[in-house]
């Protein structure tokens, strides 16, 4: 690993704690998460030439105590906070532990739009700076920089405190915590816009964090279910894309390039899970990846018991691309024409209605069925409603074979 690299992942780590140390010594999360980014910088400009310190947690949470202090002398009301700080007692270091999944549903706070807990967490956590969220999913950094400041707003207005909401309340912020990292992971493996089918950056990071909240708490099934959804699912990355970033299906890809380790460290992890955990929309859907993933080939997967896995979701977790995913298992279990049936009856779904990912499937399909005429059609429409590019000339592809 090169030394930017290893200063990148040690940041990423630090992040959450640093943030952690800082509101509780000194409250008010907005101003200390922005003190810990400006720590932060600072290390990325700093340790390259003078090393990494002895005491890198220590450092940074100097660094950011210092910034927040230059910024309250410019308030009227220094004074007063200063001697508020000074009578509390000084806090141990953060084990990062607890810490983690504290900031994790903050982050994940009811009152935020999806798009600003991914920002936000993103940032607070991952220890991603706003240039770098912004570069990722395509916006303006300043589309990013507003987000994540009424996101910090919004908080503060609420009125939330840097401790874990209480019992009640934990299993619906953690599913919006798996959620948002869910969302980030599927960003990254499909970007859903741009020139690139993939933002590895993205992926990585939240498979960083959900391990992380997996260590956290090692007996939810969901945590551990998506984790090992996310290793089955990545693990076919290496084979996704030819050298020119042209997509490759899953039923084309060159099988022995996907990563083993990764299939094997997913498979164990369901293995487990669904052992001792109630069942769950993440460990069904790890489920039908693993099915895929143990495949020799296409010709050996295991349809029926991925449609008898999506009839389960379904049931469980019902949404549109579940709906439509489950109406190509249809067709591969009992034909092309039972398919596009079921894909005419799911398209009234107003979620549907217009989706590329709809013409797409009926073009499949329809190829399947012997209609190579209707196939090019709808491979064409699917082409012009996408806006990821490798998407679109693998389609476009599709429609001239």
């Amino acid at each position: 690993m090169s030394e930017p690299a290893a200063f990148e992942g040690l940041l990423r780590e630090l992040a959450p704690r640093v943030v952690a140390v800082l509101v509780r010594r000194y409250g008010g999360f907005d101003a200390c998460e922005d003190a810990v980014q400006e720590a932060l910088l600072a290390a990325v400009r700093q340790w390259p030439d003078e090393g990494v310190p002895a005491n890198p947690m220590g450092w940074l949470v100097t660094t950011a105590s210092r910034r927040l202090i230059e910024l309250w002398r410019n308030e009227s009301a220094r004074r007063r906070r200063e001697e508020v700080v000074a009578a509390q007692p000084e806090p141990e270091p953060a084990p990062g532990v607890d810490d983690t999944l504290t900031l994790l549903m903050l982050c994940a706070h009811p009152s935020l739009t999806p798009a600003s807990q991914v920002a936000l967490t993103l940032r607070a956590v991952g220890g991603l700076t706003t240039a770098e969220i912004a570069r990722a999913f395509l916006v303006p950094e300043a589309t990013i920089a507003q987000r994540i400041s009424r996101a910090k707003q919004r908080i503060r207005a609420s009125g939330a405190e840097f401790r874990l909401p209480p019992e009640a309340e934990r299993s619906e912020r953690l599913g919006a915590v798996l959620h948002v990292l869910y969302l980030v992971f599927n960003e990254g493996y499909t970007a859903s816009s741009g020139e690139t089918l993939q933002r590895v950056e993205l992926s990585e990071e939240a498979i960083r964090l959900t391990r992380q909240l997996h260590e956290l708490v090692p007996g939810d099934g969901e945590v551990a279910g998506l984790l090992a959804l996310m290793l089955l699912t990545d693990a076919r990355r290496p084979a996704r894309a030819r050298d020119d970033g042209t997509l490759v299906p899953l039923a084309e890809q060159d099988r022995s390039r996907w990563n083993a380790a990764a299939i094997a460290e997913g498979t164990q992890l369901l293995t487990r899970t669904l052992e001792r955990a109630p069942i769950g929309p993440y460990q069904l859907q790890a489920a039908i990846a693993a099915v895929h993933d143990e495949a020799a080939s296409v010709e050996d997967t295991d349809w029926r018991q991925i449609l008898t896995l999506y009839d389960l979701l379904e049931t469980v977790a019902p949404g549109p691309m579940v709906t439509l995913n489950r109406v190509v298992a249809v067709a591969m279990v009992h034909g092309p024409e039972r398919g596009l049936a079921e894909l005419a009856e799911a398209e009234s779904d107003r979620a549907l209605a217009g989706h590329h990912r709809v013409d797409a499937v009926r073009a499949h399909l329809l190829e399947l069925a012997g209609d190579a005429e209707s196939a090019r059609e709808h491979y064409r429409r699917a082409a012009r409603r996408t806006l990821s590019l490798p998407e679109r000339r693998y389609l476009e592809s599709r429609a001239a074979r």
